[in-house]
């Protein structure tokens, strides 16, 4: 039990990794995995996540000299920022190849929940022999819209899992019971399906809404399964930060830069879909009365 993924992805290296030690990271990826490797002084290398791969690694790509001296790898999926959805035989992949090459394979599943159009996102943890090579975290902010509540969990892998543990006792000790109870009470709830249905037809009527917007104004937006992100490349001529200062400045409309996540999301802006429909198609018009786009 986590109070809140993020803890136990930025302690994981801390408590299962030794100084100089390599860990593999996603580019773009969730900023906060790089606090992991400062807390636990482990060293790491970046694998890119590509328009053409469907932003999924491709791990046959990873130099066979990184991939033997690897301890970890971290994948997000759905991903912050792209928005893309791993596959059941991609993860089918991503087990054989921890197992040839001894990589303890550690999955951010935080958005597990948000599916586009009823996708359902397969969990590593159900593929055939992950829980021999990894674990998964699991956090109630998104599924249950409990982010100040503080609540997580990670599965899978018993030697990880109470590595895990271990650091834990001594950090946080537990997490507050009556936080606890409302997590338990919300995995049971019967209502609880159906309030996730309603939730996913809510961030589907807004992705429509921007997508369909921006198409308009001849900004195509990667066409995302999961999460509630879209993520837009930039003009030419524009880096990802240079475009979000101009939206910011002439259209005043904020949006996170590619670039925060890593060098391979130059190339484009996160638009956070957390607001209602008609907001977002302004910001577009807002964005196409730039005329940056032909």
């Amino acid at each position: 039990v986590l109070g809140g993924s993020k803890i136990g992805l930025v302690e994981l290296p801390w408590a299962l990794m030794n100084p100089g030690d390599l860990l593999l990271l996603p580019d773009p990826g969730y900023p906060d995995y790089l606090s992991g490797v400062a807390l636990g002084r482990v060293d790491y290398e970046t694998f890119p996540l590509l328009a053409e791969n469907d932003f999924l690694p491709d791990l046959a790509a990873i130099p066979e000299e990184i991939a033997r001296r690897a301890k970890f790898i971290y994948i997000n999926y759905p991903n912050n920022p792209t928005g893309a959805v791993a596959t059941s035989d991609f993860y089918q992949d991503l087990v054989a190849w921890a197992k040839k090459y001894q990589v303890g394979v550690v999955s951010d599943f935080a958005y597990g929940a948000l599916g586009y159009q009823g996708y359902e996102n397969p969990s590593f943890l159900s593929t055939p022999g992950a829980k021999e090579v990894g674990i998964e975290l699991y956090t109630f902010s998104k599924t249950f819209n409990m982010a100040g509540w503080r609540l997580a969990l990670a599965a899978g892998n018993a030697d990880m899992i109470e590595a895990l543990n271990l650091i834990q006792d001594h950090l946080f000790v537990s997490i507050f019971p009556a936080i606890q109870d409302a997590g338990v009470a919300a995995l049971l709830d019967p209502q609880a399906k159906e309030a996730i249905v309603q939730l996913n037809q809510t961030y589907d009527q807004r992705r429509e809404a921007f997508v369909q917007a921006s198409a308009k104004i001849g900004w195509q937006a990667f066409p995302s399964k999961g999460s509630f992100y879209a993520w837009m490349p930039v003009p030419r001529g524009y880096t990802s930060q240079s475009f979000a200062d101009l939206l910011l400045e002439k259209a005043h409309v904020a949006v996170a830069p590619g670039v925060g996540f890593g060098q391979a999301g130059d190339g484009y802006v996160r638009i956070g879909l957390l607001v209602e429909p008609e907001r977002l198609v302004e910001a577009v018009e807002r964005i196409g009365a730039l005329n940056l786009f032909g």
